[in-house]
């Protein structure tokens, strides 16, 4: 089973950082924007035009992201007993969607062009432009890369995958940029604008995958099963676990297992052993909501029979 692995930050810190990763992306694609656009009136470029419609859709991106971030931090209240984390991977079908127009708009274009090549001047303030959008973008690339690994955000992990498509695109509009100046190669241009959208479909379908998972309550990653499996069976009263279930609701985890104890201990013994089990997890999955249901170790459970996995 495949799956992000859960993030062990504690969840102001999480929240803190994801802020900071919606601002930092909207501003960076502000200044992309502007600059491409300048770019694009000078050279008239359909590979500067790819990339340009590329960060006004990550520009579009982006801003739902901040928007689907600070909804998806929003506590939990009387209407929405689980939270609001889903809407992380709403943005994410969004996104998606957005990414796929985009692309479908760049295979027109392109196709238009490689049929009837235009003419691209002034290369050099396209080259400077597009030299500009690589090093910001691969600076918020790595800034975005950070966030994702501390904070296990979908919504971050989807924007992420928007600029590194919009980092490939500026590396194949530099070098279509500079073949097609010259004569005869014109062609090249729109060929960078077919690169382009091909890497923006990928970036769409990786995008739409993390967001139905997550809307579909896909299990966790298995090693953060695994951990959650150790923590349980390594209490020294535990005598077995079975019918683990989890899911993630944008970047918190939900943990529900039956837990088999000793048939003669008291109620209040299981309560102890139960909240000893859930400081446990918590220290490993920080703000995760865990629901653990006490069994006497050796009982048939019929309702949970049909569970067949491993654990």
């Amino acid at each position: 089973m495949s799956g992000t692995a859960y993030s062990t930050l504690d969840p102001a810190a999480k929240a803190a950082l994801m802020r900071r990763a919606t601002y930092a992306s909207v501003l960076v694609v502000a200044i992309l924007v502007a600059a491409k656009l300048a770019a694009w009136l000078h050279t008239e470029s359909v590979s500067l035009l790819a990339s340009l419609v590329d960060s006004l859709l990550d520009g579009v991106a982006s801003l739902i992201n901040l928007l689907a971030v600070r909804h998806a931090l929003t506590p939990a209240d009387d209407e929405h007993r689980f939270g609001h984390g889903k809407a992380e991977a709403l943005a994410g079908l969004g996104q998606g969607a957005l990414v796929a127009g985009s692309a479908l708009y760049l295979f027109i274009t392109g196709i238009e062009h490689l049929v009837t090549p235009q003419p691209i001047g002034q290369s050099p303030a396209g080259i400077a432009v597009m030299g500009l959008s690589i090093i910001l973008t691969g600076a918020l690339i790595l800034y975005q890369r950070r966030i994702v690994r501390r904070t296990g955000s979908l919504a971050i992990a989807a924007d992420r995958l928007h600029y590194v498509g919009d980092l490939a695109t500026n590396l194949t509009v530099v070098v279509a940029l500079l073949l097609a100046s010259q004569p005869g190669y014109a062609w090249v241009d729109a060929i960078g604008a077919l690169i382009v959208a091909t890497i923006i479909v990928k970036s769409a379908i990786d995008i739409v995958r993390g967001a139905l998972d997550n809307l579909m309550d896909r299990e966790m990653a298995d090693a953060d099963r695994d951990r959650i499996l150790s923590v349980v069976r390594a209490h020294p009263e535990t005598r077995a676990a079975h019918d683990l279930r989890t899911r993630q609701s944008g970047s918190k985890a939900f943990i529900q297992l039956h837990l088999e104890l000793d048939p003669n201990i008291t109620l209040r013994e299981a309560h102890r052993i139960t909240d000893e089990i859930e400081n446990e997890l918590r220290q490993v999955f920080p703000g995760a909501e865990i629901l653990i249901h006490q069994d006497p170790a050796g009982h048939d459970d019929p309702v949970s029979s049909y569970v067949t996995r491993r654990d």
